[in-house]
């Protein structure tokens, strides 16, 4: 499970935040933009986008 982050920081940090899926740059835009196409990275030129995980998944415990 994930830690307890207060509200105004999770909004910072994940709202409109999208990563690239080749090169894994972090670009911050409206969602609307996104689905439509408009937005692309700016490192590699794609417009593949994935929202920002809210919880790891590489670390074991």
């Amino acid at each position: 499970m994930s830690k307890k982050i207060h509200p105004v920081a999770t909004s910072r940090l994940f709202t409109n935040i999208f990563i690239c899926m080749k090169c894994n740059a972090k670009i911050r835009s409206d969602r609307m933009r996104v689905i439509r196409g408009k937005i692309k990275c700016r490192k590699c030129g794609r417009r593949a986008l994935r929202l920002k995980a809210k919880e790891s998944r590489g670390q074991k415990k």
